[in-house]
């Protein structure tokens, strides 16, 4: 435990508290002094225990209208780390829907490639009979074309 010399309302005091709290300690105990310091311009001398007790309840309102507020801003916080939460799912359902849908349309890609190909081999080989075909006509109209 370390010892502190402090001063408040013009009187010095000596405190305990744990090692390495000294600091903060000083700064805490000034505070307050500046606090009382201020009421005590503003109401006068109405005496050592009631300033007391005036000071450490507006040092009370302060300390819960500040927590109010950090409850508020939580609430508000958690609100919007839940509506984070929903956009980042829909984002993700939004995601695998397009990726589904990408899918399908390779394979249809595919399919459409795969009945190009088909077709033009059967385009090629329609083609190359049709040439035989014709080839024969004429083959055979200059046969004839001979025989007359």
């Amino acid at each position: 435990m370390a010892n502190v010399n402090i001063k408040f309302n013009n009187k010095d005091y000596l405190l305990s508290c744990d090692d390495g709290q000294e600091e903060s300690l000083k700064k805490l105990t000034k505070f307050l002094d500046k606090k009382y310091s201020e009421l005590k311009d503003k109401l006068g001398n109405i005496g050592e225990n009631k300033l007391l007790l005036i000071t450490t309840i507006q040092l009370i309102d302060e300390y819960f209208d500040l927590k109010q507020k950090v409850s508020q801003q939580k609430i508000k916080l958690d609100e919007i780390s839940n509506k984070f939460k929903e956009i980042r799912s829909l984002a993700v359902e939004y995601k695998k829907d397009k990726d589904k849908e990408i899918d399908s349309l390779n394979r249809e890609l595919e399919n459409f490639k795969k009945t190009i190909e088909e077709n033009q081999n059967l385009y090629e080989t329609m083609l190359d009979k049709t040439t035989q075909s014709l080839e024969k006509i004429i083959s055979n109209t200059e046969s004839l074309s001979k025989i007359q």
